[in-house]
């Protein structure tokens, strides 16, 4: 076994007055894949900045091997002191990198580099910031939830690159298939202490589980042996005091072991308040079209949302998922075509960026609406402190300001606003960020007994497959294509993947010398290929849109499975590959204009 690269022994760390690490250790070796996973507050982020040497303990030792390069992405990154996210990127170069690296990681994260900081997206930050960590091609990657924020598309990219490079790599995540198919070791930061086990996140929680009904089976042997111990003291023959004196001694000691226990974590006890029942048909969308300028956003889409229906959305980042929710629940008029809203809607919302939380609110304002001690949960009333403990929050946190909040309690605080409002439709935008994976086992089961309908938005794979029963998928130009199932089922049926494919570009290997002065780069133009892409992609898709337009046409009639079997399943595959083609040629004619644009604006 080679030795580890990094080791963290006996850490301890109290904030506050209380500990948050008491026996915290771990080691990082050559080649490591480890998820580093725990209860929201149980310290994680923590014990990964103390690892990257950003924090000091209180006590216990951190050892890096002499040479040995490390990067760390933290949850929100600072951008202060920068004017560009290409000077941030930069930033985390070591003199020996070549500064062409950070240029070639932006681009494969599709920023350009020159954006403003302080204007900038969620997803634009953790794209900057996990540039910034893979550009130097370290030897430790200590990355805390790179895929937050992120769309599919760029999670999928991640995938690909971290899986490809020989760093070794420390990952918190809240994405259970992005830690199955990374992971081959797990730390299980629990109670202050820790526990490696030798397994990928796939096996862990199993494992997990069962430590967990064993220490719950030991403490109720414990209790049943103090009870027998008890009755002894009092009603036991007395003749041999010596003996009397040791089983008092080991009562004591039983005692004192089940005071000093420490309890897993509570769990939340989520339940949305239900309105009466909505109408069979909830939402009716007919050949609803939208554009901003010259962008089609959404064309001729139609689509039946009936009771009882949970609809999954997928794609990119900007390919108008929130902008088609809007105009399916009436927010946002479309530009052409109808919506029909059913009949006894109650709608409750989850916004992404949780914006209806008042920052000037204190924890208590924001569920009680600012004045008194109660919350209206449905037609209940019922306590703030009650109601705060069912999503994990203590009493003390009452007036705790809302700025004050971490990320996985703004969630579970804009949760409980949300399913405090009496509802029969759920619209879920990006409900799992910040939201730790015991957190999201309790939200499955509350949205798994919810009798209404669920829309939900969300890049969490596994998620969408444990809730969905259909999915919608961007096709390009504003179509929008159903699939019936979850995300996997969507990835069967059509036979590809709904991401683009983005190919990260080779590290560059690293200087033995000091590195040169930086050349300006050339600039770019487009190849021959590139020019003629350009000029013939359009006629190649307007062809494209027929076919796929005349084999709808076939499929349209509603006997022709009946009629023809054989007929009926050739038309199906060659629509589905007329329909992937069209959509890789509007991606490709869509960089290469992008491209074009930024060579003469440039």
């Amino acid at each position: 076994m080679s030795p580890p690269l990094l080791q963290l022994k006996e850490i301890a760390l109290t904030f506050g007055g209380t500990p948050l690490l008491e026996s915290a250790e771990f080691a990082v070796a050559e080649g490591d894949r480890a998820a580093l996973v725990g209860r929201n507050g149980s310290g994680k982020s923590t014990l990964l900045r103390i690892a990257a040497g950003l924090i000091e303990p209180d006590k216990g030792s951190r050892f890096l091997q002499p040479g040995t390069s490390i990067r760390y992405m933290p949850q929100e990154p600072d951008f202060s002191g920068f004017a560009t996210l290409r000077d941030y990127v930069r930033s985390g170069l070591s003199p020996l990198d070549d500064p062409h690296t950070a240029e070639r990681m932006m681009q494969s994260l599709a920023l350009t580099g020159g954006e403003d900081p302080k204007k900038i997206s969620g997803g634009e930050a953790r794209r900057a910031a996990l540039a910034c960590a893979l550009a130097p091609d370290p030897d430790i990657l200590l990355l805390d939830e790179p895929t937050n924020h992120l769309d599919l598309p760029t999670i999928e990219w991640l995938e690909r690159e971290l899986d490809a490079r020989r760093s070794a790599l420390v990952l918190i995540s809240h994405d259970r298939r992005f830690l199955q198919n990374l992971t081959r070791k797990t730390i299980w930061l629990d109670r202050g202490e820790t526990r490696t086990v030798e397994m990928g996140f796939r096996d862990f929680e199993t494992w997990r589980d069962e430590q967990l009904a064993e220490e719950e089976l030991n403490q109720h042997k414990l209790g049943r042996q103090i009870k027998r111990e008890e009755h002894w003291i009092r009603y036991g023959v007395t003749a041999r005091r010596k003996r009397n004196v040791r089983r008092v001694a080991e009562l004591d000691a039983l005692r004192k072991q089940k005071r000093e226990y420490k309890s897993g974590s509570g769990k939340a006890a989520m339940a949305a308040a239900e309105a009466a029942q909505s109408g069979e048909r909830v939402i009716e969308a007919i050949k609803v079209n939208k554009s901003f300028g010259e962008r089609a956003i959404v064309s001729d889409f139609s689509l039946r949302i009936m009771r009882g229906d949970r609809l999954g959305i997928v794609g990119p980042n900007g390919s108008g998922k929130t902008t088609l929710v809007n105009i399916l629940i009436g927010e946002l008029p479309p530009d052409t075509g109808t919506v029909k809203l059913g009949s006894n809607l109650a709608m409750a919302a989850l916004d992404q960026k949780r914006e209806s939380l008042d920052p000037n609110w204190t924890l208590s304002d924001a569920l009680t609406g600012g004045g008194g001690d109660t919350v209206m949960i449905g037609e209940e009333k019922r306590h703030v402190v009650g109601y705060m403990r069912d999503f994990l929050f203590s009493p003390e946190q009452a007036r705790t300001p809302v700025t004050a909040l971490s990320g996985g309690e703004r969630g579970r605080l804009t949760l409980a606003r949300a399913l405090a409002k009496p509802s029969n439709v759920l619209v879920l935008d990006e409900p799992t960020n910040d939201l730790d994976l015991e957190t999201l086992d309790v939200l499955e089961e509350m949205l798994a007994s919810y009798n209404g309908t669920i829309i939900l938005i969300s890049h969490d794979r596994d998620f969408l497959d444990r809730v969905v029963n259909s999915v919608l998928v961007p096709g390009g130009n504003g179509r929008w294509t159903e699939y019936a199932g979850g995300y996997e089922d969507m990835l069967r049926q059509r036979g590809a993947d709904v991401v683009r494919k983005v190919e990260a570009p080779k590290a560059a290997p690293k200087k033995k010398a000091a590195a040169a002065p930086e050349r300006a780069p050339q600039k770019r133009k487009l190849s021959y290929n590139e020019k003629y892409a350009l000029e013939t992609l359009p006629a190649k898709m307007k062809a494209l849109e027929d076919r796929v337009r005349e084999l709808q046409l076939r499929l349209d009639d509603p006997d022709l499975f009946s009629r023809d079997r054989k007929t009926f399943d050739e038309t199906t595959m060659a629509l589905g590959k007329a329909q992937d083609e069209l959509a890789a040629a509007e991606e490709q004619w869509l960089a290469l204009e992008i491209a074009r644009e930024e060579i003469e604006n440039g």
